[in-house]
């Protein structure tokens, strides 16, 4: 059971994840059908000694099988192109986050707010608690109001990272010199956990994010302890 698990989607965090996880059951289903008739119809073929003479040469099965492809690939292509169209969107963020990527650590500022700036560093193996996930978690995290518009401003120092959280679908690439740009909210308290993945370097693999999750109330408590210190 625990295999089957590693191959499913993570848990939606997001609006967003949810209609990637729409689609790919959406996409996942039109695979099924059309590999359980192809499969019916080899099955067929291999158990049967019927013939047809003119089969040979038809003009109705090739509109058939070339307008049943088509049909095929637009019921794939419409939602595709309508989630393209969503993930792109930015509406009216409520806060404004930069992430800059370095080797190999991540650095965030809240552009909204005066001299709020911290890095953020994977904790070693032996500095770990009992509830911290090896290899996962940082020393600061990144704290985000749920249910708010995000915009996340993206770029690198050095090399190209890439920003990824699966569970609230964001994937976006840090570039020296270009700022990226990805619109996403919370649905949901919680942590999140991500990695860069995009090979960066010798220790690609060490460089993870933690969003923490929180209420509104308690986000604005924070960030005026932020301000103070």
């Amino acid at each position: 059971m625990a295999t089957w698990k590693t191959l499913l989607l993570q848990d939606s965090a997001s609006p967003l994840m949810e209609q990637l996880s729409f689609f790919h059951d959406h996409t996942l289903m039109i695979l099924v059908i059309i590999t359980v008739l192809v499969g019916q119809l080899m099955i067929t073929l291999f158990f049967n000694t019927f013939s047809h003479r003119y089969l040979l040469e038809s003009q109705s099965i090739e509109i058939i099988w070339t307008v049943l492809p088509a049909v095929t690939l637009i019921f794939i292509a419409l939602p595709s192109l309508r989630l393209i169209y969503i993930l792109d969107e930015v509406n009216n963020p409520s806060l404004t986050i930069k992430a800059i990527g370095h080797q190999w650590y991540w650095s965030y500022e809240y552009t909204d707010f005066k001299n709020i700036e911290f890095d953020s560093y994977m904790l070693p193996t032996n500095s770990l608690a009992p509830f911290h996930f090896r290899l996962l978690d940082v020393d600061n995290r990144t704290i985000l109001p749920y249910e708010s518009q995000i915009r996340l401003l993206v770029t690198a120092t050095d090399v190209i990272h890439s920003w990824t959280i699966p569970s609230l679908g964001v994937k976006i690439d840090a570039t020296p010199g270009r700022l990226n740009q990805v619109s996403f909210s919370t649905n949901r308290t919680g942590l999140f956990y991500g990695q860069c993945s995009e090979i960066c370097g010798a220790n690609h693999s060490f460089m993870p994010i933690v969003i923490e999750s929180i209420s509104p109330k308690y986000f604005i408590k924070w960030i005026y302890k932020m301000i103070e210190n």
